[in-house]
């Protein structure tokens, strides 16, 4: 894949980002046969033009790590992207859809290290011991994709949906918690659209990070101290519409809301 066509198709999804328009995948007539490892190289291209416009990363986040999912996709990995600055809400504040193309939400644990993990060969309990703080997170998808449709590569292209992310402020430290039992319920406007727990993420949330950091290993990154990661989603996700009062409570880490506007 040429330098020129990878800029051409981060500048594709990039341009529909910022424009707020829906366009057809990539895999449909652009490049049908976009490859996993060149849908990362689109991302990367894509990361770097918002770099050059003075946006910054503010941690990475990982989608596709339910092993059901990811056994119908036929992958043996997770997939990542990463949270820029000019996506994170606070809590408690609005959003509004205009911001948006069809933004939808799915609630998160959070982890932040206390030391940078460099892969191969980490371990859920590597992850464990480097970790600091866990904390609630609901996580804003807005795909660039007409409905939501894309393959594999053009979601990782498009910098695996990510539009928005909310970060609890409760802190707890990991061993505080049975990670994989702690139960989440997302509701909107008072109403419990979809539940699940934390083994929803690949058993264990700190299975995620742990991916994370060995997928980084093979092009020499690493998952670094200090920065939000966003594990997965542990429910279904949910369409968000005006007027919408979002919430999500977790069992053991607190609460965490937002509402949507016109």
């Amino acid at each position: 894949m040429d330098k020129n066509l990878i800029e051409e198709l981060a500048n594709y999804v990039h341009h529909a980002e910022k424009k707020k328009r829906e366009i057809t995948k990539i895999t449909a007539e652009l490049y049908p046969e976009l490859s996993i490892e060149e849908s990362y190289l689109i991302q990367e291209e894509l990361i770097k033009q918002k770099l050059d416009e003075g946006k910054k990363i503010i941690g990475p986040k990982m989608g596709i790590t339910s092993e059901a999912k990811m056994k119908q996709m036929n992958v043996d990995d997770p997939i990542y992207g990463y949270v820029f600055d000019y996506m994170v809400v606070n809590e408690g504040d609005s959003i509004s859809v205009e911001d948006y193309i069809h933004p939808k939400v799915e609630p998160e644990i959070g982890f932040i290290l206390s030391r940078d993990l460099e892969g191969p060969d980490i371990t859920p309990l590597d992850v464990m011991r480097a970790t600091e703080y866990v904390f609630p997170a609901i996580e804003i998808i807005d795909s660039r994709y007409e409905n939501f449709n894309f393959t594999l590569p053009d979601v990782i292209a498009d910098n695996t949906s990510a539009a928005g992310a909310v970060f609890g402020t409760t802190l707890k430290r990991p061993e505080s918690l049975e990670l994989d039992v702690v139960g989440v319920t997302l509701s909107i406007n008072g109403e419990i659209k979809s539940l699940g727990a934390g083994a929803a993420v690949l058993g264990h949330p700190a299975n995620s990070v742990a991916r994370l950091a060995n997928m980084l290993a093979k092009k020499g990154e690493k998952v670094k101290a200090g920065q939000p990661i966003l594990t997965g989603g542990i429910t279904a996700a949910v369409r968000l519409k005006p007027g919408d009062f979002v919430s999500a409570k977790y069992g053991g880490l607190g609460d965490i809301s937002f509402f949507v506007k016109e």
